[in-house]
């Protein structure tokens, strides 16, 4: 058999309620890695959230970050991956936004920093959550005034987080265009919805495509638990799905695992991995 690179999500599948690695969980996995397991995360958290949630982690390997916008070495901020959208796409966005009555959250280049920019005057509680969990000293925090404010910089990803009504007409219009993939799903452990729209090529798979060919391997073994993981599971040789996931993933995952609560993606790869 050849080499297998081992794929996990983090929120709601590595990570628990706490949003947090059980330490069992980093001392089995490390071990492996020790050992020489190939192993990362696929994630729609940026390098710099996903460095606090997964910290005691080893991070010597190549990570995918914004559901696969980017491939990042942790260590040196490195970008092996990266796929942005054209100018016209940018304009498109916008146009689509202001015709929903949306204000997204917008993940931009500005001039050459990256930043996270939303209007202060359409928080939400679900926006405001976000900034709070992520960390009011979060370099990439861009708070501003204007529209025009908002769309400024190179932006490679949005999210919208509201209610389902709300960021329906979004997520219908961005779904039927070949330019784009949109997602829209209910947050973890929470009540409000989010839309998600990134670049056609920015996925979970084409990252893990190209990882697994810089590390020349002939498997991918994933792990997930919502439905932004089914591109990542459908390109896996094998794909588990945590116990607490969404039934669309448990209907085309080759099993189910224990929870998130449970260690349940560690616990696997100590009986199977090789």
């Amino acid at each position: 058999m050849g080499k297998t690179l081992y794929v996990t999500d983090l929120d709601g599948t590595l990570l628990n309620k706490r949003d947090r690695i059980d330490p069992k969980s980093i001392s089995v996995i490390n071990e492996l890695v020790s050992g020489g397991m190939l192993f990362t995360y696929a994630t729609a958290r940026s390098l710099v959230s996903a460095a606090v949630v997964t910290q005691g982690l080893r991070t010597d390997f190549p990570v995918i970050v914004y559901n696969g916008a980017f491939i990042v070495r942790p260590s040196t901020g490195e970008k092996l991956l990266e796929q942005s959208f054209t100018p016209a796409e940018r304009g498109r966005v916008k146009e689509i936004m202001e015709r929903c009555g949306v204000s997204p959250l917008v993940y931009a280049y500005v001039d050459g920093a990256e930043r996270v920019s939303w209007r202060v005057s359409e928080e939400n509680e679900g926006i405001r959550r976000y900034i709070g969990n992520r960390g009011a000293k979060d370099p990439r925090f861009r708070p501003i005034d204007t529209p025009e404010e908002l769309y400024q910089g190179d932006s490679f990803y949005y999210t919208c987080i509201g209610e389902r009504e709300e960021l329906q007409p979004v997520y219908d219009t961005f779904a039927k265009d070949a330019a784009f993939r949109c997602t829209l799903q209910q947050e973890l452990y929470r009540p409000e919805y989010w839309c998600e729209i990134m670049p056609a090529k920015a996925t979970k798979a084409e990252a893990i495509r190209r990882l697994k060919e810089l590390w020349h391997c002939e498997r991918v073994v994933s792990f997930g638990d919502a439905v932004n993981d089914i591109p990542m599971f459908e390109i896996s040789d094998e794909c588990y799905a945590v116990a607490n996931a969404v039934e669309e993933l448990k209907v085309i995952a080759t099993d189910v695992i224990g929870s998130n609560e449970e260690n349940g993606v560690a616990a696997w790869l100590a009986e199977h991995a090789v």
